[in-house]
Parts: C-alpha cells; structure tokens; sequence
C-alpha cells in the first residue's frame, strides 16, 4: 500500500456562455479536459452540478484533482495545472469567471 499527504483542488465552472442563453455541454468539457489531460498527462473527474443563485441557475461541473499516490504530487503543482486548466476552461466556454477551490485558497480567475 502506498499513501501520499492529501490534496484536492477543484475547478468550479459554469456552463452558460455570459449572461446569454447559449449553453455549452458537458461533452465541450470532457474534450477540453481531454487535450489537457493527454497534454500533461493528468488525471480529473468531471463531476456535472446545478449551480443556483439569486434570480437564477445554471449548469455546470466541476472537475476533480488529487494527490494520486501513483504520481504523488506537490500541493503547489497540483494547483498550477489546475489553474491552467481552469484558464482553459475559461476561455474554452467563453466564461466570464471560474473558480478554483484548494483547502486554503480560493481563486477566481476572470476573463477581462
């Protein structure tokens, strides 16, 4: 058995493009993860949420990095992919924000 200290990031990202009723699907997102995923040899779960707020909702997902014992990893490498790929993410659907939660630190990346 192996273990490794644990660490998990997640991207937070919502699916509408803006504040229009153009919608993106979770395939757009499996094929974004996928470049990335076969680019830098990472693993993510994709894991589909529904995210309610005032006046509103919309879907979306959110996508999973840990510290696999296989590929151990730095807490601090582990949340540099993940905030590119939040970048990727963000500009791939035409986000306005993504957020990308560490147990520490959350940061939200915008699209100016």
């Amino acid at each position: 058995m192996k273990t490794v200290d644990s660490f998990n990031v997640q991207i937070w990202v919502g699916l509408r493009i803006g504040y229009t009723s153009e919608i993106y699907t979770i395939d757009d997102v499996r094929r974004i993860c996928d470049e990335f995923c076969n680019e830098v040899k990472q693993c993510v779960t994709i894991t589909p949420t529904e995210c309610r707020y005032v006046d509103g909702s919309e879907d979306g997902v959110m996508i999973g990095f840990i510290n696999y014992p296989r590929f151990p990893a730095t807490p601090m490498a582990i949340t540099d992919r993940a905030l590119v790929l939040a970048h990727k993410l963000m500009i791939g659907l035409k986000q306005n924000r993504v957020s990308v939660v560490t147990p520490q630190t959350t940061y939200m990346l915008t699209n100016d």
